[in-house]
């Protein structure tokens, strides 16, 4: 029972792993471009994640989780935001090379819009819950910045990866909402649930997918271009 949270991260990240060494996407090869994202955003999140953890936003089952904690956060909740990314970037990589066809740019900046858009009613008629404020102000922040800063090319993809990634999202976060291993605190958040998953996860984990895959390219694209 104790072993549950951290088997869930196993089999998060099981298959790209093993997958990775795939000859046609050798994923494995791109490794080294995933690393300084997931460092980045995964301090980012983990800084929030704390604070929530202080807040009541959220709290952990003790009989899922094995009992070792850093900085007040199960290890097990920090290897999450170690193996989601990850497993997430793998299905980005597998769609780019076996998926040629991509949703427009144009129509790809008009969904990042409408979703700003929309994060900054959702924040302005629930600025008072914790969780749906920083939620939808950081996903506001990141499609500005790579809508008008960074002008990203790659954002029809990354909405392609996010649809399938729901699939996988649905199994692990309906797992740990349902067991339940992570308890939510609906006074700071909308109280809106799909099956048992809080409305804001389906955003949060956009913002840290969003935030991991510009990285990603950042650093690619980086490496592409001295060559």
């Amino acid at each position: 029972m104790k072993y549950t949270y951290l088997l869930i991260n196993f089999f998060t990240i099981l298959f790209p792993v093993i997958l990775s060494f795939d000859k046609r996407v050798a994923f494995y090869k791109s490794w080294r471009f995933i690393i300084p994202g997931m460092a980045i955003t995964g301090l980012l999140f983990l800084f929030w994640d704390v604070l929530f953890t202080i807040h009541g936003v959220w709290s952990f089952n003790d009989k899922y989780i094995t009992g070792i904690e850093f900085f007040e956060l199960p290890v097990e909740e920090i290897l999450f935001f170690l193996t989601v990314p990850f497993a997430c970037i793998f299905i980005y990589a597998c769609l780019n090379y076996y998926i040629k066809w991509t949703i427009n740019q144009d129509v790809a900046r008009s969904i990042s819009g409408i979703i700003a858009l929309a994060s900054a009613f959702i924040l302005m008629g629930h600025a008072d819950k914790l969780y749906t404020a920083v939620t939808f102000s950081l996903l506001g922040v990141i499609l500005i910045a790579l809508l008008f800063f960074v002008k990203a090319p790659w954002l029809g993809r990354f909405y392609m990866a996010y649809l399938v990634s729901l699939i996988p999202f649905y199994v692990v976060n309906g797992l740990l909402t349902s067991i339940p291993v992570v308890l939510y605190n609906d006074e700071q958040n909308m109280g809106v649930r799909i099956w048992t998953i809080p409305f804001e996860d389906h955003f949060y984990s956009m913002a840290l997918l969003m935030m991991n895959i510009a990285f990603f390219q950042y650093f690619k694209d980086k490496k592409e271009a001295a060559v």
